[in-house]
């Protein structure tokens, strides 16, 4: 994976383009028969789309290694952040009617191995470690003569970054939604290993490469800075989950006892009818 034009540029554009099209017509006909739909998450569905077509068009400001971390932090980490924060699953249940295609696409979210998948820490072994992998053995030469490579490469950058942040977020319907606890303590893991990652780059390139020192550093300081701010962002969604979720366990359980008290009302104001 290198910060040349990636031959699947224009296409990976095009399909950017297609999936935000498709998610901002579906919120269009949610609020046309009467739903709502918050407006931030069709922002965040375009924002997502335009950044993973950006870091996937083509070359990017700087030398050969800081337009590839630039690449990085887009198509594995904010576009992908961005996109979780639209809820598409959401919408695409709200949006298909009682049927097969939606117990299908319900029972796949809900199936053990997504599951699985979705559980904090291995989306962080396949994001984090994936990178590891990537930067620290000899895949990313290898990748630089062989374009399916690349495209894979890609292709596992952006998947593993999707489902890191579902993981860490869980925004849309999961099989077993994971505690803030565990998450946080994830994203705090998976954040240092990503910041040593960086660093390390700093001071000695991937293996079988031959970046200039200035261009390698520089490169190394747009992951380790970037990472840390779309990781910022992970957790102030996590904090506003757990004070929201936090604010609705009161009231649920005023309510119950609201709900015990008044039967209790009722037979005292009964039995003093009776008297």
């Amino acid at each position: 994976m290198t910060a040349a034009d990636p031959p699947f540029g224009p296409a990976a554009v095009l399909a950017c383009a297609l999936a935000c099209a498709a998610y901002l017509s579906g919120a269009l006909r949610l609020r046309r028969r009467g739903d709502a739909w918050p407006w931030p998450r069709d922002c965040a569905v375009t924002a997502g789309a335009a950044v993973l077509a950006w870091g996937l068009a083509g070359p990017l400001p700087g030398g050969p290694f800081t337009g590839h971390a630039l690449r990085h932090v887009c198509v594995g980490m904010a576009g992908p952040a961005l996109l979780v924060l639209a809820r598409p699953l959401t919408l695409a249940l709200r949006l298909l009617p009682p049927g097969g295609v939606r117990r299908g696409l319900l029972r796949a979210a809900h199936s053990p191995p997504a599951a699985w998948l979705l559980l904090p820490p291995v989306a962080a072994v396949v994001d984090v470690g994936g990178l590891w992998a990537l930067y620290r053995t000899g895949l990313m030469a290898a990748a630089h003569h062989r374009p399916w490579l690349d495209g894979a490469l890609h292709l596992h950058l952006a998947a593993a970054g999707l489902l890191f942040s579902t993981a860490i977020c869980q925004l849309d319907p999961v099989r077993r939604r994971r505690s803030t606890a565990l998450r946080a303590t994830t994203l705090l893991v998976a954040g240092t290993a990503h910041a040593v990652l960086a660093k390390t780059l700093y001071a000695t390139g991937p293996p079988g490469t031959a970046f200039a020192a200035a261009d390698l550093r520089a490169g190394a300081q747009v992951m380790y800075y970037g990472g840390d701010a779309v990781e910022v962002a992970l957790a102030l969604v996590l904090a506003v989950g757990w004070y929201t979720a936090a604010g609705r366990r009161p009231r649920r359980t005023g309510d119950a006892a609201r709900g015990r008290r008044l039967p209790a009302a009722h037979a005292r104001s009964a039995a003093s009818e009776v008297g």
